[in-house]
């Protein structure tokens, strides 16, 4: 009866044993899988929601200011005048502001001032709005396309040396920045 008694405990010793071990590998296995499920939501905010970008320059100053982290929002697609957008242009990821949708008439005179469909712009712009080489005014915003300005004029170059830019290229829509200080 010992005998039998002896076997039975050292069954139950083996099937505690591997009971634990396969606890703790499920233990594993469903760490990795949230941890895998975690990597992925991050990945797809990260690359398909928002985008994160250090802004180059002082083509946007006083609004954005060279190194200033901003983090835009790439599903919107229906942007308001004066809306601050990262867009592509020239190869290059930049930041500007939204002055003409498809269809407005961009007017820019000698005096400096910016007319948007007959209605002067100024808003907190500091700087006037001269015309460049390259495009006649007034000029009428192509279908499916963006006519964007910096908000320092005189600096970096925008829509009046590129032209309107298409709406495909528009990134997203910046709504925080966050400011470089000592980084």
């Amino acid at each position: 009866m010992s005998i039998a008694r002896e076997q039975e405990q050292s069954a139950a010793q083996i099937i505690r044993k591997r009971r634990s071990a396969l606890i703790v590998k499920s233990g594993y296995v469903s760490l990795l899988l949230r941890v895998a499920f975690i990597v992925i939501i991050g990945w797809v905010l990260l690359t398909k929601v928002f985008i994160f970008t250090q802004v180059r320059g002082n083509e946007m100053f006083p609004a954005l200011k060279d190194g200033d982290l901003v983090i835009g929002y790439r599903l919107q697609r229906e942007y308001q005048k004066n809306d601050t957008v990262i867009y592509q242009a020239d190869g290059e990821q930049k930041a500007g502001r939204l002055f003409g949708r498809e269809t407005d008439v961009i007017m820019l005179d000698d005096s400096g001032t910016l007319l948007v469909n007959g209605t002067a712009q100024a808003g907190e712009i500091l700087y006037p709005t001269y015309a460049k080489e390259g495009i006649a005014y007034p000029y009428t915003v192509p279908t499916d396309s963006v006519f964007i300005l910096n908000d320092y004029r005189t600096e970096g170059k925008d829509s009046r040396d590129y032209g309107a830019i298409p709406r495909k290229d528009v990134k997203g829509k910046i709504i925080t920045i966050i400011r470089r200080r000592g980084l």
